[in-house]
């Protein structure tokens, strides 16, 4: 039988100092684990030691003789060195100093990283990421962020990006990626760039900035071989909302969704994958289900990084009539929703008033699925007044050198 062991009440971090408030689990600073910290040990009655009284030094000793003290005085004798207040100390041994790599210096013990799990919540529009439940390391990243347009109606941006786990550093190329795509984004749009040619330019910023990666040395924490065969590669989709319009963007296997507020009309899927099985069903030689199943699957055939074959970057441009919820999501989500009736019914009936709390429930049914791989998503409320019939999503006839597309 488990039993709860209590832990005692602490004022400050171990590991940063920071003060706490009673009933932390996790440092706020640093994240430390606090519900790890070693116990007090059993108090023992304090007893007095008799300290026998120094034996006479002969004087050949004084004088420098044959004769030395044999070890150093314990009372006098130096503490070894303790880490400093602010330094990150070892979750595992609470001793260690934490190096630059996330290692301990003292046991070698990898450090939690703070990718590990993320959440982002911007006015109505959220974010989170988390590991998994399989992969060493979060290799996923997500920007969320708003500006206006040049007429003061504001837009929203959401870049989901998923790093390629067999190339070197993914989890650097979807960093780089998400940041450039929004810096993009958050300068194309105030100066009236149209939504669609702005994705389109933020994915090629965000291709350069993936590229650039190459040309780094890797860091002491890749070691594995075939890592250093391969350029820093990953995935990206993003959505804007801005003007009444939808426009999403992708390279890659990640996805949008759309899912309308009332669900009694059909959700749909915004994004066609770059990958193996899409290319068969679009070539007709197979049928979804089939190519679905094929162990081939998810190899995908488009990716930002050095040794892409040809950027293609697409965008597809949508003015929805009514209410609804964009998912911006990589495979780490759909591949427990693949489908969009599937994906809609994951989404709670409240996701559109807390879409935070909503975007924390998704990645919940992903690691309840199994938790395979990392799993990121974005959460955009679409509120617009209701109109005519369908999925309430419709594709528009998109001129993105015109300020009108439709």
């Amino acid at each position: 039988m488990s039993q709860i062991h209590q832990q005692p009440a602490l004022s400050r971090c171990p590991g940063c100092e920071e003060p706490l408030e009673s009933g932390d689990l996790f440092c706020g600073a640093c994240g430390y684990d606090l519900s790890a910290v070693p116990a007090r040990p059993d108090d023992r009655p304090t007893l007095a030691i008799t300290v026998p009284p120094p034996a006479p030094v002969p004087a050949e000793a004084a004088d420098g003789g044959d004769f030395a003290l044999a070890a150093p005085d314990p009372r006098t004798a130096e503490r070894p060195a303790r880490p400093a207040a602010r330094e990150k100390v070892c979750v595992a041994c609470r001793s260690g100093r934490v190096d630059s790599d996330g290692y301990c210096e003292n046991c070698g013990h990898a450090q939690p990283r703070e990718r590990d799990h993320m959440e982002q919540e911007l006015g109505s529009v959220a974010a989170v990421s988390d590991r998994g439940l399989r992969h060493h390391r979060n290799e996923d990243s997500f920007a969320v962020s708003s500006t206006a347009l040049p007429d003061g109606s504001p837009a929203v941006v959401a870049i989901v990006c998923d790093g390629v786990s067999s190339a070197s550093r993914p989890d650097e190329a979807s960093a780089a990626a998400a940041s450039a795509a929004n810096e993009a984004l958050l300068e194309s749009l105030p100066r009236g760039t149209h939504p669609q040619q702005a994705m389109h330019e933020a994915i090629v910023a965000a291709s350069e900035a993936v590229n650039a990666l190459a040309l780094e040395p890797a860091g002491p924490a890749e070691h594995s071989a075939h890592r250093h065969q391969n350029a820093p590669a990953c995935t990206l989709v993003g959505a804007i909302m801005a003007g009444g319009l939808l426009v999403v963007g992708w390279v890659g296997d990640s996805r949008v969704y759309w899912v309308p507020e009332d669900r009694t009309r059909s959700a749909a899927r915004l994004t066609e994958d770059d990958s193996w099985a899409a290319q068969m069903v679009a070539a007709g030689l197979m049928n979804e289900a089939e190519a679905y199943a094929d162990e081939r699957a998810h190899a995908i055939t488009g990716w930002l990084g050095a040794d892409s074959y040809e950027l293609e970057p697409h965008t597809a441009a949508f003015r929805p009539d009514r209410p609804g919820l964009v998912v911006v999501c990589t495979d780490g989500l759909w591949n427990y929703a693949e489908a969009a009736e599937e994906m809609a019914a994951a989404v709670p009936p409240d996701a559109r008033e807390r879409p935070l709390h909503a975007a924390r429930v998704l990645v919940g049914h992903a690691l309840d699925g199994g938790g395979h791989d990392n799993v990121t998503v974005a959460l955009l409320p679409f509120a617009v007044e209701p109109r005519g019939a369908g999925s309430g999503c419709e594709p528009v006839r998109s001129r993105p050198n015109q300020s009108d597309p439709a």
